[in-house]
């Protein structure tokens, strides 16, 4: 008859037996990742951090952009306007929501895999919240979407839409569901140019219009930190909601300058600061939308102070303002020509020569003689 002592032992190695025979058949089968999207922006780069982390992964989108898409991908050929037939039928430990603008689409796709997934991530944006004129954290209030069906993306109802959808995605999945807010998301593969523009415009050189001063705050997420965030948080199954912005305080406008500096250190740039207060005076409101950097009064008095403290604390790391500027510029150069040629945002050549002029002559009219 076996002692107590040797039971209890041979009950400890048979459940650790068992723990490692549990272990070893999760590791012999890759966890597997659905993401609706995969292209553009941010996907290639979150597509790029999950293979490397051992997820299988698949893409659900259009199939527009499937180009660049890295070897091993599934792709799922469908529309988020009700063409889901592609999703049906199928597993998928967890589901990342990058492509979800229009409340009513996002819940079709959400009611549709609830059963099909343990785990969602949707990424919202800081553009949800009610109001920037002071700053906000998690608990903030978000926008309301005046019709819930609408389904037109303006700058109107971009915000209050992706407050809509996070507030679906909630009711759908419950604790199993993880709202995350960027800030401006910047980098290689950035579209937009927003940030792009700054290193591109330092580098053509001559002198060049900067908005306020080089102290005034600003906060952006590289769009490769956001990626490997993301998947630490899909790996924990976190739930919750979380900002995902660099630290207050952390980067600024003239951090961002010296930074460019940095990168094209031969265009021998000179820099104008030109004040706030004359901006608003000679520009409309549409014109003072000069990611990152925003007004410090007013209504965007608090939107480069928003907390990241939570994020942080869930592991959110940010790398250098300098890291980011160099390979955005480096990326840049290796597009075509003509891509090259005019950036899609910021400041036109001529109003930024203009504004110059007239800031240079108010500045002498003004200096006592």
């Amino acid at each position: 008859m076996l002692s107590r002592r040797k039971l209890l032992e041979s009950g400890a190695a048979l459940a650790a037996s068992t723990l490692m025979g549990a272990r070893a058949a999760r590791a012999a089968a890759p966890r597997t990742l659905l993401i609706l999207g995969g292209t553009g922006f941010i996907g290639p780069h979150l597509t790029r951090e999950a293979l490397r982390q051992g997820w299988k992964v698949t893409h659900f989108n259009r199939g527009r952009h499937n180009e660049d898409v890295a070897a091993g991908v599934e792709t799922l050929i469908g529309d988020r306007a009700g063409q889901l037939d592609a999703l049906r039928n199928r597993h998928w430990d967890a589901l990342i929501d990058d492509t979800g603008y229009i409340p009513k689409f996002v819940r079709q796709s959400a009611e549709l895999l609830e059963s099909q997934t343990r785990y969602c991530l949707y990424i919202s944006s800081i553009s949800a919240y009610a109001s920037f004129a002071r700053p906000n954290d998690e608990d903030s209030p978000t926008a309301t979407l005046a019709n819930p069906d609408e389904d037109i993306v303006s700058d109107e109802t971009y915000g209050p839409m992706k407050a809509q959808c996070e507030r679906v995605t909630q009711q759908v999945f419950g604790a199993r569901a993880c709202i995350v807010r960027p800030g401006y998301i910047v980098g290689p593969l950035d579209p937009t140019d927003r940030f792009t523009y700054w290193p591109v415009r330092y580098a053509r050189g001559g002198t060049m219009l900067a908005p306020g001063t080089p102290r005034d705050p600003i906060q952006v997420i590289d769009v490769r930190d956001l990626a490997v965030w993301l998947m630490q948080l899909v790996d924990a199954r976190t739930s919750g909601v979380f900002n995902a912005v660099s630290p207050v305080g952390a980067f600024t406008m003239g951090g961002l300058i010296s930074a460019c500096q940095h990168a094209a250190r031969r265009a021998g740039t000179r820099v104008d600061w030109v004040p706030e207060e004359f901006l608003q005076q000679h520009w409309t409101a549409a014109q003072l939308d000069l990611p990152p950097w925003s007004p410090l009064h007013g209504d965007s008095a608090g939107a480069s102070l928003t907390s990241s403290a939570r994020a942080i604390k869930a592991g959110l790391r940010t790398r250098s303002l300098r890291r980011t500027v160099i390979d955005t510029l480096a990326w840049f150069r290796t597009l075509p020509e003509d891509r090259q040629a005019k950036l899609r945002a910021l400041i036109e050549p001529e109003r930024e020569i203009d504004t110059l002029k007239n800031w240079e002559l108010s500045a002498a009219r003004a200096t006592p003689r």
